[in-house]
């Protein structure tokens, strides 16, 4: 179990450096566009048809940045949401029983690499 806590945290730890330098990983990137760009588009702004529909944020902006910690962030990437937000319904499915952990930190990552 220790081991693969470390494991897990070298893996986050490489996809935060790759991010920090610029790079995005591959794997991430076609993970993000598989489960995630439907709805907030490929570069993170939400102005996919579904994105638009469920008024969904945009992830590039400062603002939307700061109002989620990383720990909110993969909460919901892991346990989906389901919100109602100014008469709008947001629902968003969860992903822990379809990608590993390693994979929703390099999301929550890749989340960040999307700020301006």
């Amino acid at each position: 179990m220790r081991r693969w806590i470390l494991v897990s945290v070298w893996v986050a730890a490489a996809a935060f450096a790759q991010v920090a330098r610029g790079e995005a990983d591959p794997k991430t990137v076609r993970t993000w566009k598989a489960k995630c760009a439907s709805c907030h588009g490929e570069d993170g702004k939400g102005q996919t048809e579904q994105g638009k529909k469920m008024a969904i944020g945009d992830m590039s902006t400062k603002d939307w940045q700061k109002k989620f910690t990383d720990a909110q962030l993969k909460d919901a990437t892991l346990n989906g949401l389901k919100r109602d937000k100014g008469g709008v319904k947001q629902e968003m499915e969860g992903f822990k029983e379809k990608l590993k952990p390693e994979q929703i930190d390099a999301l929550v990552a890749y989340m960040r690499s999307l700020a301006k």
